[in-house]
């Protein structure tokens, strides 16, 4: 519903821009925080530690995995044999259009798949920042920019990144424990701005 909130709002008379895209997220972003206060303000105060506790991210309350793996293996199994359109895409839209990749519908395939990847991440262990920044980000300077090996290996390595931060989270002042978005953002903040100092 977000997205396509978003999509619809910053799709006025023209074309979509990243810049209006982003503009619009943020506000759209700032809205919907607006309704989490409000659900945080008239909730019994018995129920305010879960609560605050997945929106810093916490996997501690997840209930089954199945679900979501299941919903995982089946988008990768979907998207990795678009990777080298997508490669093709990454030179920008007028070169792949150029090539023979219909643009606009594998712009909106990925966009509903990773909107649904994230809906489903954060319905089960909250808002966990920082991995789907900085996963590709490092992965990309080990192994380049092909999106066929990309593409799998952010969903291993991603896993791989949250169950050391849920570990870590859970030792660090046992036997209290973090919440696991606390971790992840220590460990992606430095590791950001590294990455952006890095590309200058």
């Amino acid at each position: 519903l977000a997205t396509l909130m978003v999509f619809g709002l910053a799709h006025g008379t023209g074309s979509w821009t990243p810049s209006r895209l982003l503009l619009t997220g943020v506000v759209v972003a700032a809205g919907w925080g607006a309704v989490i206060t409000l659900m945080l303000a008239i909730s019994p105060a018995q129920r305010l530690p879960g609560m605050l506790y997945w929106l810093m991210g916490d996997v501690s309350y997840a209930r089954s995995p199945w679900p979501a793996l299941v919903f995982l293996v089946l988008v990768c199994l979907l998207v990795v044999p678009l990777g080298r359109s997508l490669n093709v895409l990454a030179r920008g839209p007028m070169q792949a259009a150029a090539l023979g990749v219909a643009v606009r519908p594998l712009e909106w395939t990925i966009y509903i798949l990773a909107s649904l990847l994230t809906a489903t991440a954060v319905t089960m262990a909250g808002s966990i920042g920082f991995v789907g920044l900085v996963v590709p980000h490092m992965l990309r300077l080990v192994l380049g920019n092909d999106q066929r090996l990309i593409l799998p290996a952010c969903a291993l390595a991603g896993g791989t990144l949250l169950v050391l931060a849920d570990t870590l989270a859970r030792v660090v002042i046992a036997p209290e424990q973090l919440p696991v978005g606390v971790i992840t953002a220590l460990l992606g903040v430095p590791t950001f701005l590294y990455l952006l100092y890095r590309s200058r």
